[in-house]
C-alpha cells in the first residue's frame, strides 16, 4: 500500500470513529465536568467567553497568529505529515509546560492558563495549515482553520455539520474569500459552552490544591492531541482532494 492509499485509509478510519456512541469514561467526565462547572465562580466563565471572542478575531483579522513559518507548497502529502507530527510534539511540549506551570498556581493561575492555552492551539494550527500549503494570509483559510477548532470540540450535531464543511470546503471557500462578519454572526454562546464542555473535567482538576500540577500538564496533553487529531485529519482530507485534482482524479468525500 502506497503512502497516499494508507493516508487515506487513516483518514477513513478516523472518520469511522468520530461519530460513536460515547463510553463510560466520557459519559463519567461529561457528569462530573458538569457538576463542578456548577461551583466554579462566575468569573473564570466570564474569562473563558471574553478570552474565547478576543482570539477568534485575532485569528481572523489580526496578523498574530500568521507564521513566520513559509506556506510549504511543494510537499508531498507523507512529508508534509511528518513535518505536521514533529510541530505537533513542539506545540504539546508548550502546552504541557505551560499547564504545569499555571495548575501549580492554582485557581487564579488556572484563569491565566484558558487564554495561554487557546492561544498555543491557534499557533499550531496556523503553522500547520503552512504545513500543508495553505496560506493563512487568506481569510478562506482562517475560517477553516476556526472551523477545525469548533469540530474538535463541539457535540455530535455540530460535528456533523462542521464536518460536511471540511469535506467540502473546495466549495464552501468561495463565500469566503474576503473578510467578512463571520464573528458577528457566531453564536458566541454556543461555541464557548461546547468547548468549555469539552474541556472541563481535565481543566477543573487542574484547579484542585496539591495536585494542580500534574491535572494540568495531563489536561494540556490530551487537550492538544485531540486538536492534533482533528487538524491533520482535517488537512488530509483537504491534500487528498486537491491532489487527486491537479491529478485529473477524484477522491471519494461522501460519508462512510
Amino acid at each position: 500500500m502506497n503512502d497516499e492509499l494508507k493516508l487515506q485509509k487513516e483518514v477513513e478510519d478516523w472518520e469511522r470513529q468520530l461519530f460513536k456512541p460515547p463510553g463510560w469514561l466520557e459519559k463519567t467526565s461529561k457528569t462530573i465536568g458538569t457538576r463542578i462547572n456548577h461551583i466554579i465562580p462566575p468569573k473564570v466563565h466570564t474569562v473563558i467567553t471574553t478570552t474565547i471572542k478576543s482570539i477568534v478575531r485575532t485569528a481572523l483579522f489580526g496578523a498574530e497568529y500568521t507564521p513566520r513559518r513559509s506556506v510549504q507548497h511543494g510537499l508531498d502529502l507523507a512529508t508534509a505529515d511528518e513535518e505536521a507530527k514533529e510541530l505537533f510534539t513542539l506545540y504539546q511540549k508548550i502546552a504541557v509546560a505551560e499547564g504545569a506551570g499555571t495548575g501549580a498556581g492554582g485557581i487564579m493561575f488556572s484563569m491565566v492558563d484558558f487564554p495561554a492555552l487557546i492561544g498555543i492551539k491557534m499557533k499550531y494550527l496556523f503553522e500547520t495549515a503552512h504545513v500543508y500549503g495553505y496560506d493563512t494570509k487568506q481569510f478562506s483559510e482562517r475560517i477553516f482553520i476556526l472551523k477545525v477548532f469548533q469540530m474538535t470540540y463541539s457535540g455530535a450535531e455540530n460535528r456533523a455539520d462542521l464536518l460536511d464543511s471540511i469535506k467540502h470546503w473546495h466549495i464552501e471557500k468561495e463565500q469566503w474569500l474576503s473578510d467578512a462578519d463571520y464573528s458577528k454572526n457566531m453564536d458566541w454562546e454556543s461555541f464557548q459552552k461546547e468547548y468549555r464542555d469539552a474541556i472541563d473535567f481535565r481543566k477543573m482538576l487542574q484547579m484542585v490544591p496539591g495536585i494542580g500540577a500534574i491535572a494540568g500538564a495531563w489536561a494540556n496533553y490530551t487537550i492538544l492531541e485531540e486538536l492534533r487529531e482533528f487538524a491533520m485529519n482535517a488537512y488530509r482530507m483537504r491534500r487528498l482532494h486537491d491532489d487527486a485534482e491537479d491529478k485529473g482524479t477524484s477522491y471519494r468525500m461522501d460519508p462512510i
